[in-house]
């Protein structure tokens, strides 16, 4: 099976184009194998590109993590996939569509050379039931949230996959290890949760860790800086053009006055090579 490695920022991927290679049917389990890092070729998920469903699609996005659970979409195996796809030949134009399992969502490569990629990630969805979520009222902004006799106040966003945002002073020093798969786990997400941990820098800037349901904490997360932004600007901290600050660098996040939210940032091609399934 022929294969690309990429990662947005340090959040890795295997990338494999359905359109040609003949997979197992179990892709989950066969994540889990690709995506172990001594006995397979090591990542945080495995993305593979088939033919779309509907008309509009240049191709259908799968996304699975690293314990072969199924993703509904990752803003970071979205820039990678694009850059991706236009070298497989999937697509002649810069500006094209993939079906994810959080609905359409609109690349566009920006910068060709750098490997710059712009995402229309959409509207984000913020009623409890579409994290999905057991809290009451409309929307979850600075609601208060019992974790182990601890409270923490958390704002949920869906970006086509479930997050919630929690707001730290020090987020370098914070146990994320810890407190993110105590929240990715409770009872009140049902399919449970991405946990975003943020530093508020200025009213332009914040710095983020992620612990990224079904994979642990990763490097980078391009739907949860999204829906850190969305938090941020909810909750009045910033302002709608916000840089997410992570480990290997930068996202820029826009929640544009057309309701939708633009992301745009790096994608890297690592290696390229044949896996002996």
């Amino acid at each position: 099976m022929r294969f690309a490695k990429m990662h947005g920022l340090g959040n890795d991927f295997v990338i494999v184009n359905g359109f040609t290679e003949k997979l197992p049917d179990d892709l989950g389990a066969f994540a889990k194998q690709v995506c172990h890092r001594q006995l397979g070729i090591g990542a945080d998920g495995l993305i593979v590109l088939d033919p779309a469903e509907g008309p509009v699609a240049a191709a259908r996005f799968l996304i699975y993590n690293f314990d072969g659970s199924q993703a509904e979409m990752c803003g970071n195996g979205l820039r990678c996939a694009a850059v991706f796809a236009k070298r497989e030949g999937l697509v002649d134009a810069n500006d094209f569509v993939f079906e994810t399992l959080g609905g359409l969502v609109q690349p566009s490569i920006i910068d060709a050379e750098n490997s710059v990629i712009r995402v229309d990630m959409a509207a984000p969805r913020l009623l409890p039931a579409e994290i999905p979520a057991k809290f009451a009222g409309s929307r979850v902004v600075g609601a208060p949230l019992l974790v182990h006799a601890r409270m923490y106040y958390v704002t949920l966003v869906s970006m086509g996959n479930p997050h919630c945002v929690i707001f730290v002073d020090d987020v370098a020093h914070f146990p994320v290890e810890k407190i993110g798969p105590q929240i990715e786990t409770h009872d009140l997400f049902p399919a449970r949760i991405n946990v975003e941990f943020i530093e508020l820098v200025n009213d332009e800037t914040i710095k983020m860790r992620v612990w990224e349901r079904g994979c642990g904490e990763t490097l980078a997360c391009g739907s949860g800086a999204c829906a850190a932004t969305v938090a941020s600007i909810l909750n009045g901290y910033t302002k709608n053009k916000v840089e997410v600050q992570l480990k290997y660098g930068s996202l820029q996040v826009e929640w544009a006055e057309n309701g939708h939210v633009y992301m745009t940032g790096p994608a890297t091609l690592v290696a390229e090579g044949e896996y002996l399934v």
